[in-house]
């Protein structure tokens, strides 16, 4: 079996490991959290990935993509500001998936949105920076950082040859 797609991913995380939740109890805080969860993939994560061919190619995107991508981010930040609490957690007192979901959303905004633009995105949302270092140590975290980066060679080759199968010949 192959799953796909982010929150498809998590919910089947959520229910293959219940012993470890990582959804809160409450009706109320899960909904908060799978809101947190969906602002960042709609006006995070999407728009951001629309600049991957251009960061990994190095070269600027048309300023009517960066236009684009701008705008969708810039309606993101007030939703993340209203919700994110960072106490000190991203939701609240305790680690939720949304913080899981949330630190790798920043990953790709960082190597896409913030080398595109003159604009740290994330600066825009007080308290996502320091939450975003605490989150950058934890053990699990750094695990996985590492292991990214020893198969980026073997990634950046696979994403070079999707690049070129897709240009025009």
């Amino acid at each position: 079996m192959t799953l796909s797609e982010s929150s498809v991913i998590c919910d089947f995380i959520e229910e293959t490991y219940p012993a470890i939740p990582l959804y809160p109890k409450s009706a109320t805080e899960r909904a908060i959290v799978r809101q947190i969860m969906k602002i960042a993939e709609l006006y995070f994560e999407l728009p951001s990935r629309r600049l991957i061919p251009y960061v990994f190619s190095g070269t600027n995107a048309p300023d009517a993509v960066k236009e684009e991508v701008h705008q969708v981010l810039t309606r993101g930040i007030p939703a993340l500001n209203r919700l994110c609490q960072f106490s000190p957690w991203i939701a609240g007192k305790e680690l939720t998936m949304a913080d899981i979901y949330m630190h790798y959303v920043n990953v790709v905004v960082k190597a896409c949105a913030s080398t595109q633009f003159d604009w740290d995105v994330l600066a825009e949302i007080p308290g996502m920076k320091e939450w975003s270092d605490t989150m950058s140590q934890s053990d699990i975290a750094q695990k996985i950082e590492a292991d990214r980066l020893a198969n980026m060679p073997e990634f950046m080759t696979h994403v070079k040859a999707q690049i070129q199968a897709a240009q025009p010949k």
